[in-house]
């Protein structure tokens, strides 16, 4: 299968929002979280193959500003799912080279899991192989509002496009070449809708756990038979 990629053609900056952890658990009948506790394994797998692949940023929508209103019981367990990969995975995001990175407000969340981030975004800020980009406590519409304020509070009268993206989450890193929602779900969930806007798009019918290498392969696969055009008209060759 890595005979039909297009080694100069991967994209950059891939983002996913993994959808499909409950349903997979579901089907299995086993409890929510044990399908939360398989997505973190996908992840792995998924970053792992990224880096192989010379994919530069992955982009991951891990908990949402709207996630909150589900029981308890699935939040604290999501939060200690996260606190685990970073204990069990530091020395392998060293090794590995791998930078980690936040977008949303973390200071919300529970201060033993904001310390751990802090403490892996400070330790591997000069790692250089691979981004890794975690939305968490993140949505689109807020991340514009607090871009919005923060512009306001800086003295501005009037905001222009391009100063209002640089105060986005994401103001130093590329826009998403590719954006993939598993579990074949078809929206965007207010994920990255500024930086996604010229982003290709793709829908596998597939559940995040259930996620992997070739998984991965195929969409690129899929993102490199497209034309991007970002708004212009094609010129006929002469």
């Amino acid at each position: 299968m890595f005979k039909k990629i297009d080694s100069n053609n991967i994209p950059v900056h891939i983002a996913i929002i993994m959808d499909g952890n409950g349903r997979w658990a579901k089907k299995r009948l086993l409890p929510r979280l044990a399908g939360h506790k398989a997505g973190v394994n996908a992840l792995k797998r998924v970053v792992d193959a990224a880096k192989e692949l010379g994919v530069k940023v992955m982009s991951f929508f891990a908990f949402s500003t709207e996630n909150w209103n589900r029981s308890k019981e699935e939040v604290d367990g999501i939060f200690d799912l996260i606190e685990n990969y970073i204990d069990t995975n530091y020395e392998q995001l060293m090794s590995s080279n791998i930078k980690i990175r936040t977008m949303g407000d973390i200071s919300k969340l529970p201060s033993s899991l904001y310390k751990k981030l802090i403490d892996i975004i400070e330790k591997t800020q000069n790692n250089n192989s691979i981004i890794i980009n975690i939305g968490l406590n993140y949505g689109s519409r807020a991340e514009v509002v607090r871009a919005y304020n923060s512009l306001i509070n800086k003295g501005a009268k009037s905001i222009t496009e391009q100063e209002l993206m640089k105060e986005l989450y994401t103001f130093d890193l590329p826009d998403p070449d590719l954006i993939i929602r598993t579990s074949g779900e078809q929206r965007l969930s207010n994920f990255m809708l500024l930086q996604g806007a010229y982003s290709e798009l793709y829908f596998p019918k597939i559940y995040w756990p259930d996620f992997d290498k070739k998984a991965l392969i195929r969409a690129i696969i899929n993102y490199q038979k497209r034309e991007r055009r970002f708004g212009s008209i094609k010129q006929e060759k002469k």
